[in-house]
This record gives structure tokens, sequence and C-alpha cells, in this order.
């Protein structure tokens, strides 16, 4: 009896040191995307994130939830391992929340545009003219450093005089994509988009107006007429690009991972 108590007693610690084991793996520091195959990624409801992530990771699992802010905070709970989604908005989640990184290396790489009526060559070139004379000034680059900071928030939203003399240039977007287009501690609709879509008003001379909308409705609302361009850190895809007409890219990003950061050795 004594014996068979003492095998019970080793078995049970044999289990509960594999249990333990198991608990550390899944809590293991990530450095680089191929740690991540079965991983439990966090994912906003919605989105194409998941598919995204399954094309890099067949077995990977998946939570799901009503934000990304929701889906970062379960990785830096411990509840998930990592988080995906458009690059530049972990980025920024990341430079305002200590404890988090994320991986230099993308699950996916895409580019990101302005969108105009499938018809509008007009707004389309004046739209690349903007980009092409904000990189060759430099103010492109500043742009670049107030909305996407390596640490802390994006700065104030700088005031461009529009003249509205030739009329008005409506923007649909979507204020949920910060720092492309999310709304300030006073409730106005700021961003990386919005800017670059004020450049574009002033080069037409005229004054913006800016829809804000849910991202889904942003297509249709361009197809109807509702507006004339769109933007939201919009990725240019071949299925959107039978239905809309996309400017030159301003932005390569695409589907990161977002982990807690490595502790300091």
């Amino acid at each position: 009896m004594k014996t068979k108590k003492a095998k019970t007693v080793f078995c049970g610690i044999a289990i509960l040191l594999l249990l333990a084991a198991a608990g550390c793996k899944g809590k293991a520091e990530i450095t680089s995307l191929s740690q991540l195959s079965e991983s439990e990624f966090a994912v906003p409801s919605g989105t194409a994130a998941d598919k995204l992530v399954l094309s890099k990771f067949p077995k990977a699992k998946f939570q799901y939830f009503n934000s990304v802010l929701d889906a970062a905070l379960a990785v830096k709970t411990g509840k998930a391992d990592v988080a995906a989604y458009d690059e530049p908005i972990l980025k920024n989640i990341a430079a305002k929340n200590s404890g988090l990184v994320v991986l230099p290396e993308m699950i996916t790489v895409d580019n990101y545009a302005v969108a105009v009526g499938i018809d509008n060559k007009e707004l389309k070139t004046a739209i690349d003219g903007v980009l092409a004379e904000l990189k060759a000034s430099g103010a492109y680059d500043s742009m670049m450093l107030r909305w996407f900071p390596k640490s802390g928030a994006p700065a104030n939203m700088p005031d461009l005089p529009l003249t509205g003399e030739a009329g008005v240039l409506r923007l649909g977007t979507a204020a949920i994509t910060e720092p492309f287009s999310f709304m300030d501690a006073s409730r106005k609709v700021v961003g990386f988009d919005i800017e670059l879509a004020q450049h574009v008003a002033r080069k037409l001379g005229k004054k913006l107006e800016i829809v804000n909308m849910d991202f889904g409705a942003m297509i249709p609302a361009l197809i109807s007429g509702k507006v004339d361009m769109i933007a939201a850190c919009i990725t240019v895809t071949e299925e959107r690009a039978q239905k809309v007409l996309f400017s030159e890219p301003y932005y390569t990003g695409g589907i990161a991972a977002l982990v807690r950061e490595p502790k300091q050795k």
C-alpha cells in the first residue's frame, strides 16, 4: 500500500509538472513569427485578419473581440498569445501601451491608398500629384513623424486654411483607424488620411467636408456618389479595384503581430 501510495503521489507531481510546463510554454516570450504556428490569436470580429493569419498559419486558433483595443488587452493580460491586425494601427497601440511590441516580420504585406469613383481619373490624378509634391518637399516625412511616433500619441492636427472657392470635396472615412482617421479629445475627426485630404482640397481650391461612417459603408457610399473620395487605412485589393479607382499607395503596411514585450535580460 505504501508503494502504491508513493506511486500515486509521484504521478500526481508529474502531472502538475507537465501542466506547469505547458503553462510556461503558453507564456513563452515571442520574438519571431516562426513561433506562432499554433498560437492563440486575438482578432477583432468582422475583419479579414483571421483569414489572412490562416493563410500563413493553418493551425492557428482564434479569440474574437469587439475591437482591436480589446484584442490588444487580451495579449497584455496573457489571455492570448498574439493579436493580428493592420500593422500601423498595432504600432500606434504599442507606442501608447508599455509592455507590448509589434514583431518586425509581417504576416502579410499590403499597400494603403485613397479611393475615388471608378471613372474619376481627374481626382485620382490630383491626389497622386499632391502625394508627389508632399514627398518632394519633405512634408510627407513630417506627416509620418507626426502621426506615427515611436512612442506616445500622435501630435495635434495642423490647421490648413481652405478657401472653398471651387466648391466642396466630400471625404468618406471611418474614424476608428488611428492614426489614419480617428476622433481627438474634442471629437474632431483627425489623422494622417484627414491631413492628406486637406492638402488635396487645398490643391483643388475646395473646402473639405468629412463624412464619418462605418468602415464597410465607405465603398458603397463612394459608388453611390454620396462622397467624392474615401480614406481610412484602406488596403488595395484586386476585388476592390474592380469597384473603385485607387490613388498611388501612400503607405505600405499589412497584417502584423502584436505580442508581449520580452523581458530585458
